[in-house]
């Protein structure tokens, strides 16, 4: 089972609620789930207006799920 570290609420990260724009913004989603978005979506995201503690939960996603590397 996953700690609670390894969740995320979708609106607390303004660009993954942009990518997730068809589910709650309320929801919690695993790790593995907001990688695999991010993953699949990145030509969406912006990353200029990707606030610095979002982009430090981007950067830990792709060391924990992606095994440092985000195929775009």
């Amino acid at each position: 089972m996953k700690a609670a570290a390894d969740t995320f609420v979708i609106g607390d990260l303004p660009q993954l609620r942009l990518i997730a724009w068809n589910r709650n913004p309320h929801d919690a989603i695993t790790g593995e789930e907001a990688f695999d978005l991010y993953e699949r979506n990145w030509r969406f995201v912006d990353e200029a207006a990707m606030p610095a503690r979002e982009r430090a939960v981007v950067e830990w996603l792709i060391r924990e799920y992606g095994h440092g590397i985000l195929h775009v």
